[in-house]
C-alpha cells in the first residue's frame, strides 16, 4: 500500500511504525473470509481492509477521529483472525491499538458511551471492585429489560445478564506468597493471578498451582502485580495501560532478580497476548524497554509451559469426549494451537474441534458488553458449532470465552488447566453433572 506521510510525521515513532505496518497491506482480501464482524455484517468497512484504509487516511491527513471510523474500530474485536490469514505479514494488532490510542486522544465520545467505558475502567481491572460490582448485579437484574429497552444503556443490560448468580469466595491464592513444590524441585515460575478470573473463577489458578506444584515446580505469586492492561489498552487508554504493564514488570523482574524465574504463567489468554507484547509496548522507555522484553520473553500460556514438562503417566483417564474451543488470543494472538489438544488428548480425553474454529465466540473483553447484538450472533454461532461435535463439554484456556459459551450453551465450559489437574491427581472440576461423570 503506498502512503503519503510528511516528514514531520513520521517522526512520530507511533506514526513511524504505522506507516511500516500499512505499506505491507497488498489489498489482497484474503483477511474479509475469517474477520467474524465482516462475516457476520458483510460490510468492506468492518473487515480489516476497510479498517485499514480508515485508520490510513485518518492518520495521513492527521485529522481527529469522526463518527465513522470510531463505528467501524468499535466493532473490531481485536481477534486477530486477520493476522492468521494475511500473507503479507500485516500487523493489524498494533495498527488497530494507534487508532484506538488516537480516537481516544481526539474524539468525543457520547455522554453514555464515555460513562459506560469509564465504569469498565474503573472496575474490572480491580478485583475488590469487581466483586462488589457483581454483588450489586444480583440486586439490579430484575432492570434487565427496562435497560435493554434503551439502547444507550443496552451495555448495561448485557452486564447484569453475564453477571453470575452467585460470586465464589475469594481465593488465598490470590495473595502474595510462595507455593512450595512437591518432592524434587524441578523449576520456579510465577502465576499472573489476573484480575476478573479470580473473582469469576479462582479454581482456575488453585487447579494451576495445584498441578504445578505435584510436578516439581515451585509457584510464586508476586507482590505488587495488578491487571495486565489489557482492558484500557483496547480502550485506547494507553498511558493507563503502560502504568499498568510498568508496575507488572516491576513485580516480575523482583522476582527474576530474586529467585530466577524459569516462566511467567498465565491461564488467561487474553492476559498472555497483552504481556507477550510489553516489549514492544515499552519499546520507547529507556527504563522499562529491557525490563519489559525479558519478562515478554518469560510469559507463556500455562500449555505452553506444561508441554516443556517431562509429565507422568495420567492418574486418572476420564475418556470424555471434549470439544476444544481456541481462543482467539490463544490460536491468533499467541499462535498456540496444538499444545492444549495433545495435553488433552495425553491426559485420556478424546478431542474434538468444531467447525470455523477460527472465528471469535464474541466475547473478546468487554466487547460482549460494548456490542452485544453482534457479541450474541457470534456466541449463538460459535456454540451451535460446539454442541454439533456431540462432545460432553468443552474445554478452553480463558475466561472471557468460558463466560460467553457458557451463557448459552447446554454443555459445561471448563478450563484446559482444570481438566489437566484432574487427570493428573488432582480434584474433579466442580459444575461436571453427575450423570456426566457416571457415564465417563
Amino acid at each position: 500500500m503506498q502512503t503519503n506521510f510528511t516528514t514531520a510525521q513520521l517522526a512520530d515513532p507511533h506514526v513511524a511504525e504505522s506507516e511500516k505496518i500499512l505499506r505491507k497491506c497488498v489489498h489482497c482480501g484474503f483477511c474479509t473470509a475469517t474477520c467474524p464482524t465482516y462475516v457476520t455484517l458483510g460490510n468492506e468497512l468492518d473487515s480489516p481492509r476497510g479498517r485499514i484504509y480508515l485508520i490510513k487516511d485518518m492518520l495521513e491527513k492527521g485529522r481527529p477521529a469522526d463518527k465513522e471510523i470510531v463505528t467501524h474500530i468499535d466493532r473490531c474485536l481485536s481477534c486477530l483472525a486477520c493476522m492468521t490469514t494475511c500473507p503479507s505479514g500485516v500487523n493489524y494488532m498494533h495498527l488497530v491499538d494507534h487508532a484506538r490510542a488516537h480516537i481516544e486522544k481526539t474524539y468525543k465520545r457520547p455522554l453514555m458511551n464515555r460513562l459506560t467505558r469509564g465504569v469498565l475502567a474503573a472496575v474490572l481491572p480491580y478485583p475488590a471492585r469487581f466483586r462488589a460490582a457483581l454483588k450489586l448485579a444480583r440486586l439490579s437484574r430484575p432492570f434487565t429489560n427496562a435497560f435493554d429497552a434503551v439502547p444507550a444503556l443496552k451495555p448495561f443490560a448485557a452486564m447484569l445478564r453475564l453477571a453470575p448468580a452467585t460470586v465464589p469466595a475469594a481465593s488465598a491464592m490470590a495473595s502474595p506468597g510462595t507455593h512450595a513444590a512437591k518432592g524434587k524441585k524441578n523449576g520456579r515460575v510465577a502465576i499472573v493471578t489476573g484480575c476478573a478470573q479470580p473473582v469469576l473463577e479462582p479454581g482456575i489458578n488453585e487447579a494451576t498451582v495445584s498441578l504445578l506444584n505435584r510436578l516439581g515446580i515451585e509457584v510464586v505469586v508476586p507482590k505488587g502485580e495488578g491487571c495486565c492492561g489489557a482492558l484500557v489498552h483496547h480502550m485506547g487508554r494507553e498511558e493507563a495501560a503502560l502504568d499498568q504493564a510498568r508496575q507488572n514488570v516491576d513485580a516480575w523482574t523482583r522476582e527474576i532478580e530474586q529467585g530466577g524465574l524459569d516462566a511467567i504463567v498465565i491461564t488467561a489468554s487474553g492476559c498472555g497476548t497483552t504481556i507477550k507484547n510489553y516489549g514492544f509496548m515499552l519499546r520507547l522507555d529507556p527504563a522499562y524497554a529491557e525490563k519489559a522484553a525479558r519478562v515478554s520473553a518469560l510469559a507463556k500460556d500455562v500449555t505452553e509451559y506444561l508441554v516443556t514438562l517431562d509429565l507422568p503417566e495420567p492418574q486418572h483417564k476420564p475418556g470424555l469426549t471434549v470439544a476444544y474451543h481456541s481462543a482467539c488470543s490463544m490460536q491468533h494472538g499467541q499462535k498456540i494451537t496444538r499444545q492444549p489438544k495433545e495435553l488433552l488428548a495425553r491426559a485420556g480425553f478424546v478431542v474434538k474441534e468444531p467447525r470455523e474454529g477460527h472465528l471469535c465466540c464474541g466475547s473478546a473483553g468487554t466487547y460482549n458488553i460494548m456490542q452485544p447484538q453482534i457479541s450474541a450472533r457470534l456466541r449463538d454461532r460459535k456454540v451451535k458449532n460446539i454442541e454439533a461435535t456431540g462432545a460432553a463439554l468443552v474445554a478452553t484456556g480463558n475466561i472471557g470465552c468460558i463466560t460467553q459459551i457458557a451463557s448459552a450453551a447446554n454443555i459445561p465450559v471448563v478450563h484446559t488447566v482444570k481438566l489437566l489437574d484432574w487427570a493428573y491427581g488432582g480434584e474433579k472440576p466442580a459444575g461436571l453433572p453427575a450423570a456426566l461423570l457416571a457415564a465417563e
